[in-house]
């Protein structure tokens, strides 16, 4: 793909963006895509063509490339615009349906996500298996004409506000040689009987986890995603779309943005070293954006980078980490050395950074597993 080509998405998106927020009056905001549930957006962005940009369009979509998509979620990202609700199932659900599900279920659930109109979560993490997800013990029993669900998730984003979970269970006893063996995906509409779904808050008293409980829970056979024993395969390749892409590196860039034009500004005058600190947040969030266009790239040429992706996830978290304690005392010393405090803005959207920070590196598997699976991956264990 040419880069005028991307240049040309990219100022379609932000046309959109500067359009919508002006007449809706959204605010940017960090880590918007689990902090700011905007159904309305959705639909808007659907609308605008600027939704499911890589399902093709005999599905509802608009038949792009992978990288075309890449550049309209970095000016989501960037600009902090209300995104979680179509988030999950643009991110993953689409393609894993692409290359695992039905032709009815591609029928079906495609078209509805394209147009912003669907919304799913993600059931993997359990108690006592968060990033081990080879120790899920959600179960699946084969019955007369599908299958009966029951286990309990936690940590699902969005699933108070979803239509369905894509649950992860066991189908097969568990093999202590063969702890990747005998898992299937399921595809579970949130009202089915027996699905109970409760909150799990935030310090700050924000809803975006949930606990959800299946307890027999009937799924017919239609409502199977790929092959019954294919689970970990699946889910290790949906994980390579949730854990390489800029939402990965870009949680915190409204509050770096903001900053970096309240400094640029006639009314602040920062000190040499300042500006150097500014310099280096712009040159890792290069290098990884780079590391991450990479995956994208590989993604779309078909193939599977799980240990890329484990990387990117990473070095991008830990930066996201990072750059929220770095801003913060940016701030600090552009006060000590002219007395200038920052703006009601950028003091809400560091406040809401630090309140997020933690997560950064927990969600997608936590840092430390993610690095024996990159070790795996270049033979050191």
């Amino acid at each position: 793909m040419h880069q005028s080509e991307l240049d040309a998405v990219r100022g379609r998106i932000r046309d959109f963006l500067a359009t919508d927020r002006d007449r809706f009056g959204w605010r940017p905001a960090v880590d918007s895509w689990l902090s700011r549930w905007d159904a309305d957006f959705s639909l808007r962005l659907g609308e605008a063509g600027l939704l499911g940009l890589t399902i093709p369009e005999s599905y509802g979509g608009r038949g792009s490339e992978h990288l075309q998509r890449y550049v309209v979620t970095e000016e989501l990202l960037a600009q902090g615009a209300p995104v979680a609700a179509h988030w999950v199932a643009d991110r993953q659900v689409a393609p894993t349906l692409l290359r695992f599900g039905t032709e009815e279920q591609k029928t079906r659930i495609l078209p509805q996500i394209a147009s912003g109109r669907f919304y799913s979560a993600i059931g993997m993490s359990e108690h006592g298996a968060g990033s081990d997800l080879a120790a899920v013990k959600t179960k699946a029993t084969r019955a007369d004409g599908g299958w009966v669900i029951n286990g309990t998730k936690v940590w699902t984003s969005g699933a108070h506000h979803a239509d369905m979970v894509v649950v992860l269970a066991r189908t097969s006893p568990a093999d202590p040689e063969a702890r990747h063996k005998g898992f299937s995906q399921f595809l579970v509409p949130t009202d089915a009987a027996g699905v109970g779904i409760s909150p799990i808050e935030l310090l700050s008293g924000e809803h975006h986890f949930n606990e959800v409980a299946f307890t027999d829970v009937f799924v017919p056979d239609s409502e199977v995603l790929g092959e019954i024993g294919n689970g970990w395969h699946q889910v290790t390749a949906e994980l390579s779309y949730e854990r390489s892409g800029p939402e990965r590196l870009l949680s915190t860039m409204p509050l770096l943005l903001a900053v970096i034009g309240w400094l640029s500004s006639d009314d602040v005058s920062p000190s040499p070293s300042v500006t150097a600190a500014v310099g280096d947040l712009g040159a890792r969030v290069i290098s990884l954006r780079q590391l991450s266009t990479a995956v994208a790239r590989a993604l779309e040429a078909g193939e599977s980078p799980a240990n890329q992706a484990a990387l990117v996830k990473d070095l991008g978290t830990r930066f996201e980490q990072e750059s929220v304690d770095l801003v913060a005392r940016l701030l600090d010393d552009v006060e000590a050395e002219t007395g200038w405090r920052p703006t009601p803005e950028i003091a809400g959207l560091l406040r809401d950074a630090r309140l997020h920070q933690a997560l950064f590196t927990l969600r997608g598997g936590t840092n430390e597993v993610l690095r024996g699976v990159v070790a795996r991956g270049l033979g050191l264990r």
